[in-house]
Order: C-alpha cells, then structure tokens, then sequence
C-alpha cells in the first residue's frame, strides 16, 4: 500500500505500508478519497509544526469510503462515505471525563501525533467516523476544518448582540466565520492579503473587510487565527473591555502579553483546541442543507501522486491558495 511519509522538514518520501489488516471488533476499513491541506500540514512540511516529530505520515482532513467494519459497528455499512473526526481520546482521563475529548491528555491526532491519511487505506475506531452520503468526498474532507471554528465560536458562546473581529482569513478564519454568522453576530475581517480579502467580500456580503484597523478597543470578542505571535500579541488591543480574546491558531514562538491593558479592561483568554464529537454531524446537516458552502473554498486540488510538486507551489504567496485538495 502506497504511503507519502513526511521524512524531514520539505522532504517527502514514497514508502510502502503492509496492506491494512481487517478490522477488529469496534474498528472499520477505509479508504481515502480526498484529504484537505490545512495549515497545520503546511506547517509541519516547513518543521514549524511543535506537536509534529518525524518521520510522519500528514493527513487529517479526510473524507473516505467504508471498506469493511467490525464486530459491533451498527451505524456504518460498507460504501458509506464518511467524515473522519481525527482526535484519538482515551476515554478515561480527567478531560474525557468531562466531556472534553479535544483535550485529552494523551490525544493523538491523526497526521500530527500518530501517522494520518496520506496513504490509501487505514484502519480507524468506527466512531471517529461520521457517515453522510449525500456530500462528497471533498465536501467530507473539508468538515474537520469547520469544526476548528464551530469549536471556537462555541468556546465564547457568541451571540448576536456580540461584535467580533476575526485576524486571519485562512481555511480557519473562515471556519470561525462561518459559525460566527451562524450565531447573526457583526462581524469583521481583519486581512493582510488582498486575495483573501477579496475572497470574503465576494462569498460574505454583509462581513466588513480591513487591511488595516484603529488601534482602540471596538470587539467584544476577538478570534486570532493566525498563529503568529505578534499578530496574537497584538489581538488584545482590539478587544472592548470585559472583552474575549480566542486564540485558534498555534505558533511555537512566545505570545507577549500586555499585562497592565489585560488586567485594566479585564479581558478573558482562551485558547480553542481541535473540535468535540458533537461538532461534526452539525457540521454535516448544516453542509446538507445549504447553509454552509465549501465549494468555493477549494481553490487548487492534485492527484495524491502530485502532492510532492505541488506542496512548495502551494506556499508561494501568488500561489493564492484558499483550500487545497488532494484526491485518490
């Protein structure tokens, strides 16, 4: 079985896997059909990725087809095809207990902590699997993206009396606006790249868009998305006071914080991690029904056996890569 193994950082490698083994009891079989190119995995190809060790097979945003299941699988039958949710939980630590799976203390998520799905066929837990067969593989691979912003959204429990600005309008950015639209809150784009800019105003009438914005405190929440750590540094100054500031991006530099404006305006900080169960078949219904549109997101797509041309093309500023996706 073909794999594509990130052996160094901008260095992959062609290997070869033993072909999966049936699945066991709980466990299903399948294949990959499409995978999104996040951040995290452009990140980790330039070794700036702190939660990737190599080598790594990358690959988290998968949309597959069921090939075989286990004993005891009761809500997948073989051809659906599925959402993964890649956060591997052990069930029976202080945060899976509460509920808060995203935060396991020993989570492995798939192509960052433990090897993912760039290959063609894996063996998954079957309830990390989401079926929906009225989407596509493409529109399945793009669902754990959503997740990361309808996880932060629901972190601060926006509403609709709440003005927020979003720095960053990458796949998360997005991500966060989608859900921040959901909850019919004002919203504000705050966009260095003018392809990206230009991609909001054409898809989110009614989102204002800035290059640039007045150093004073307008947003009662503030969602950084950048994972730079000037950028995260800097997001407290945008926030009204008793404002929320939610970090969803993740750099490995130092965040500087400014204590004496933290503490005047008593702001709250959070950081958002990954998505919960929960998420994904909201996620799945919201995609059905038409109240979230991915297709415009992907902007370039390749064959799997492409992949190693394209990753550098793809990091190229003029590249103007909203979302990538690669297909088997």
């Amino acid at each position: 079985m073909t794999s594509l193994t990130l052996a160094a950082p901008k260095k992959f490698a062609w290997t070869t896997l033993p072909e999966a083994a049936a699945p066991q009891q709980g466990e299903a079989l399948v294949a990959i059909r499409a995978i999104g190119i996040c951040g995290t995995d452009f990140s980790g190809y330039l070794g700036k990725m702190p939660f990737i060790q190599f080598p790594r097979i990358l690959g988290h945003e998968l949309g597959v087809e069921v090939l075989a299941v286990g004993d005891g699988v009761l809500h997948l039958n073989v051809g659906d095809r599925c959402s993964v949710e890649p956060y591997l939980n052990c069930g029976h630590c202080h945060s899976c207990k509460r509920e808060s799976t995203n935060c396991c203390e020993t989570l492995q998520v798939l192509g960052v902590h433990c090897d993912g799905g760039m290959r063609e066929r894996m063996i998954l837990p079957a309830h990390k699997l989401h079926p929906c067969n009225a989407l596509d593989f493409d529109q399945l691979a793009l669902v754990e993206t959503l997740a990361i912003g309808c996880h932060a959204v629901n972190r601060v429990q926006v509403t609709t009396s709440d003005d927020v600005l979003i720095i960053g309008a990458g796949p998360i950015g997005l991500s966060v606006l989608e859900f921040a639209r959901a909850a019919n809150a004002a919203i504000t784009i705050l966009e260095l790249n003018a392809a990206r800019r230009a991609f909001v105003e054409k898809h989110y009438p009614g989102v204002k868009v800035a290059a640039v914005l007045p150093d004073e405190p307008a947003f009662q929440v503030v969602f950084d998305a950048t994972g730079n750590p000037n950028s995260m540094s800097g997001a407290l100054r945008f926030a009204r006071f008793t404002g929320r500031v939610v970090y969803v991006g993740i750099t490995k530099e130092p965040v500087v914080i400014d204590d004496p404006l933290l503490h005047r305006r008593e702001l709250s900080i959070l950081a958002s991690r990954n998505a919960v169960a929960a998420d994904f078949p909201r996620i799945l219904a919201m995609i059905q029904s038409g109240r979230i549109d991915t297709r415009p997101w992907i902007s370039h797509r390749c064959p799997f056996r492409e992949l190693i041309t394209q990753m550098d093309r793809w990091l190229l500023p003029d590249s103007r890569v909203i979302k990538a996706v690669v297909t088997l």
